[in-house]
């Protein structure tokens, strides 16, 4: 604020004058300089030669709008050729700052200012730029408050040598080193800038790791990890600090930075897992690490997978009763279960100690689910065939879009329903899938109401536009979702990088699939935003994981006659009495073979594959597959209506040029139907060649719009909704060459 104040002193020089003179006979207001650089022609003198000088310089620019100001270390007395100006024009002398400094305060604030005369001075320097409210706290906490260490040291720390350079001069950079010693309670001593960065820095995370750190370092601290400035600096410091053995893993800081002490709660917890009664105690501090802001920061987010596995209730299994309450059971609580033991698969699959305890709780888990899941299987029906079917004919007219993927497991589609945004209605159920659930059986059930088995894509979609001639389709890539929505009533979006990424890669595709579910949810608000009114996901089946797998969990069997064994189920030419009941049998003709055989675990057969991601299995994480449906909400408010009303000339155009009418209806008297705003896209063998601008049309108005065919025969015209991009009227535009005679009759 000393900016402020000597600004007004000079300004009432300058409102008479353009030459003014500032005496500081101390030196210690030389920094003031460096706030009118730019604003005033500064001069320093230091003897007569230099006053003669810099007086023939201001005499000879003026007279001149510009303004001049003179500093001096000399007395004014001592002045020869400039004391003209002291007494002509205006000077401000400051012999002593420190008094200058008391005497504003005084009068501006009526505070008094009780500090040493360096510390004074450097709280003048820190003050430039703030209000009076800096002054105030100096005035009642005392010379702590000359530097506001819980937003300097950032900075600082970040880049010492820069930033003691660039933001103080010799005078304040002592000051300021004093008073972080201070705040880290060791005396001062000359050191490099670095050296005292990494003092602070060692302090700060020694009291985390302690869980006794200084209330303004662990503010530093919070705002470091909330900075994209200065957020990598704080990982370089890290890498190099080494957590003391010693320490009480359990009393460090619950927003600490240290994974390595995670990992040994997370080891310590493995090795007590049978010792249930202490789960409780043992929640409560997951559950504050797991909300902590600083561990998600810092990308410690595994403790949210590791307390479901402490928190379930394996009791409850016992009290279903049917196939029916199982599979309601898996999807409300079970498959939970899947997402917290698929991410520490992802994160600790090269750390069997870390992982292997938390692996037999899950699989301890899964083997009582699955004995309850296997006395009702005599009960299991799929009920996977003719799903788009089912779908197209529940689309009421709407323009619909569906999303088959290929081993996306009930667990991942519930990751994407969470991450979903805006104005949607979610409704959430689900399929059985067919056995085996492998990708051509299961395709086939989705796409082919017959029963039958395809095992060309191309095929599938045939028979499906076959089954529905008066429809229009798109079959796409979930990758070729764009924001304009395709000209098809129905659009089929393929996905099926799980599938494929799982089966080369195997567990280590693992990490990707975080990237994956963000790729699902943003084409799924895509495609709403684009224009579908409702948007589907389905697939064709689930997964499981083998994680740590040892030669014993292997399911070695030796079918007799000619049999195809695969990682989780194995085909055969005859019955083979001596695998049951040890394996799930059914009957169902395949090429050569009649029957199937299935493990009543997740373990997979021994084959000369590989092993870690597998389906054909007849687990729940395999068949219960999602049926979710996003809806657009406020879809079916009855808006105005528009149509194309030519579409019959539009099949039989003569010439280049064709024209669109629009009519709107008559409407209602509400709000809603007063007007609407459309816009048209053209598309030519399926791909958008052009749009037009958004225009109004008014109830019961007609408008016509000009085109042309711009080297296309044929094209489909769609008229959107401008708003929602709904699609509400669709138009094929053909030119009929035949009849253009080109003007010769």
């Amino acid at each position: 604020m000393i900016d402020q104040w000597l600004k007004k002193d000079l300004q009432d020089i300058y409102e008479q004058h353009t030459v003014a003179v500032l005496i500081d006979e101390s030196g210690d207001a030389e920094f003031f300089l460096r706030i009118f650089e730019g604003e005033y022609t500064i001069h320093r003198v230091e003897s007569e030669v230099e006053e003669l000088h810099v007086k023939y310089l201001i005499e000879k620019a003026r007279p001149s709008p510009e303004r001049f100001l003179i500093y001096t270390r000399s007395k004014k007395d001592e002045l020869k050729f400039i004391r003209e100006y002291c007494e002509t024009c205006g000077c401000l002398e400051i012999r002593y700052l420190q008094n200058y400094i008391k005497d504003k305060v005084h009068q501006t604030l009526n505070l008094n200012i009780n500090i040493p005369r360096e510390e004074l001075i450097a709280a003048a320097k820190v003050s430039v730029g703030k209000d009076r409210t800096y002054w105030m706290d100096l005035s009642h906490k005392g010379a702590t408050e000359i530097f506001d260490l819980n937003k300097e040291l950032l900075p600082f720390v970040h880049d010492p040598d820069k930033y003691a350079k660039e933001k103080y001069d010799a005078q304040l950079r002592e000051t300021f080193f004093r008073k972080v010693n201070e705040l880290l309670g060791q005396d001062y001593l000359n050191k490099p800038a670095s050296t005292l960065a990494e003092e602070v820095v060692k302090a700060m995370l020694d009291g985390l790791a302690d869980g006794s750190c200084n209330k303004t370092l662990e503010t530093v601290y919070n705002s470091w990890l909330d900075s994209v400035s200065y957020g990598d600096s704080f990982n370089e410091y890290l890498d190099h600090y080494t957590v003391r053995s010693d320490i009480d893993s359990w009393h460090v800081s619950i927003h600490h930075p240290f994974r390595q002490v995670d990992e040994r709660w997370l080891a310590e917890i493995g090795a007590t897992l049978s010792d249930k009664a202490s789960f409780p105690k043992t929640l409560a501090k997951l559950r504050q690490r797991n909300q902590s802001k600083q561990a998600q920061t810092l990308g410690i987010c595994f403790w949210g997978d590791v307390i479901p596995l402490l928190e379930f209730d394996p009791k409850d299994i016992a009290y279903l009763s049917s196939l029916g309450e199982c599979v309601a059971f898996y999807k409300k609580h079970f498959c939970k279960l899947d997402t917290a033991i698929r991410n520490l698969y992802a994160q600790f699959l090269n750390k069997k100690a870390l992982l292997e305890p938390f692996q037999e709780l899950y699989k301890e888990y899964v083997t009582i689910f699955l004995d309850k899941w296997f006395k009702y299987w005599s009960d299991y029906k799929e009920t996977q065939t003719g799903t788009l079917q089912r779908i197209i004919n529940d689309a009421g007219g709407l323009k619909t879009a569906v999303i088959v993927g290929d081993g996306v497991a009930y667990e991942i589609a519930e990751r994407v329903a969470s991450k979903v945004k805006g104005s949607v209605t979610l409704k959430k159920d689900s399929i059985l899938a067919d056995i085996p659930s492998e990708t051509e059986n299961n395709m086939s059930r989705i796409y082919m109401a017959n029963g039958m088995t395809e095992a060309v894509q191309g095929n599938r979609e045939k028979y499906l536009k076959e089954q529905h001639p008066d429809l229009s389709f798109d079959f796409i890539r979930l990758d070729e979702v764009h924001e304009e929505a395709r000209p098809g009533q129905i659009l089929i979006c393929t996905y099926k990088d799980i599938d494929d990424m799982g089966e080369k890669l195997q567990q280590k595709a693992l990490k990707y699939f975080p990237e994956i579910i963000d790729f699902f949810a943003d084409r799924i608000s895509l495609l709403l935003a684009g224009g579908y009114a409702k948007v589907y996901l389905i697939t064709d089946h689930g997964f499981v994981l083998t994680g740590l797998l040892s030669d014993a969990d292997k399911i070695c069997v030796s079918p007799k006659g000619d049999f195809d064994k695969a990682e989780r189920y194995i085909r055969t030419e005859t019955r083979q009495a001596d695998l049951t009941p040890g394996l799930i049998e059914a009957e169902k003709s395949y090429k050569q073979f009649k029957y199937l055989y299935f493990a009543r675990n997740m373990n997979p057969f021994k084959t000369p594959g590989l092993y870690g991601f597998s389906h054909g299995g007849v687990s729940p994480q395999e068949l219960v597959t999602p049926y979710f449906c996003w809806e657009r909400s406020g879809a079916t408010v009855v808006l105005l209506s528009v149509l194309i009303e030519n579409k019959g000339d539009l099949k039989d155009v003569t010439g280049e040029l064709f024209s669109i009418k629009i009519k709107a209806d008559k409407g209602t008297e509400d709000l809603f139907s007063m007007d609407r705003k459309v816009y048209l896209v053209f598309f030519a063998n399926k791909a958008q060649v052009n749009k037009s601008d958004v225009f109004a049309i008014q109830r019961n108005e007609q408008l016509t719009k000009e085109y042309t065919f711009d080297a296309h025969s044929e094209l489909e015209v769609l008229l959107l909704d401008a708003a929602t991009k709904q699609q509400l009227d669709r138009a094929i535009v053909k030119q009929n060459k035949d009849r253009d005679l080109g003007g010769l009759l």
